[in-house]
């Protein structure tokens, strides 16, 4: 039984971050149910939040961009005939 822990433990130690994400499974099963949908909500939101940064961001960055003359505004036929010039 030790040799075994031992085996898994050196097994683990080989991958640090395979090892940090079974160990933070471990911990999460270990939760009682209703924090582990508690925990699953939470980091949805800090998901949709983290998108939702980046979004605005590229957004920011778009407007920058058309402003100093960078990108213009048309439709695809707009496009084309630029692309035909």
């Amino acid at each position: 039984m030790i040799a075994d822990v031992n085996l898994e433990v050196v097994n683990l130690m080989s991958y640090p971050a395979t090892a940090s994400f079974q160990k933070a499974l471990e911990i999460i099963e270990g939760l009682p149910e209703e924090q582990q949908q508690d925990l699953v909500e939470i980091v949805r939101n800090r998901q949709r939040e983290r998108r939702r940064d980046a979004l605005v961001a590229s957004i920011a960055q778009a407007r920058e961009e058309l402003a100093r003359g960078e990108v213009r505004r048309g439709t695809v036929d707009d496009l084309m005939a630029d692309l035909g010039e």
